[in-house]
């Protein structure tokens, strides 16, 4: 008598949780598309428009989570316009598909930025954006690979309540071994 009351309760415990898993929602596609960011990567000087001066800095950036999402550590230097060093810090950021869009949120311990798209040309390109809100500036950071080994940096800011991007900081890195 017992099994028989354990193997119907069992196989409708089997069929629910079946149908809940037929309800999830797919897992994250892995982001092949962005790929070419991944590697070890050192900048020359990079020109930082605020201040006049330059930046130097290295970025590694691998695959976590069985490829659903990089995570890109930096390390920068800062240096005024007269090549004396001014500061560094330290920054990562953790790139990632949520439903549809790829995110990525940054942070240097003093700031933080929440990306909600990204446009990609696969294995070319990848824009990341922060919403557009009204009271607070917009912001994009944009890869191009322009070489083998190469990419083109950029990041730029919109001013709240407005649409036109000026860079911030541009530079390139150049892929170590």
């Amino acid at each position: 008598m017992r099994h028989r009351v354990l193997m119907p309760a069992l196989f409708l415990s089997l069929i629910s949780a079946a149908s809940a898993q037929a309800e999830l929602p797919a897992p994250p596609a892995d982001l092949t598309g962005i790929s070419f960011l991944v590697g070890t990567w050192e900048s020359g000087d990079g020109r930082v428009a605020e201040t006049g001066g330059t930046s130097r800095g290295s970025s590694k950036i691998t695959a976590e989570a069985g490829g659903s999402a990089l995570l890109r550590r930096d390390h920068t230097d800062l240096f005024g316009a007269d090549g004396k060093a001014t500061g560094s810090f330290d920054q990562i950021m953790l790139i990632y598909r949520e439903g549809r869009a790829i995110h990525a949120d940054y942070t240097d311990g003093e700031h933080v930025i929440h990306y909600t798209s990204a446009v990609v040309v696969p294995g070319r390109s990848v824009a990341f954006t922060t919403s557009t809100i009204a009271t607070a500036p917009t912001f994009r950071l944009s890869y191009e690979k322009t070489a083998d080994q190469t990419l083109a940096l950029r990041f730029e800011i919109a001013p709240p309540g407005q649409t036109e991007f000026h860079a911030i900081a541009t530079g390139t890195l150049h892929k170590g071994t």
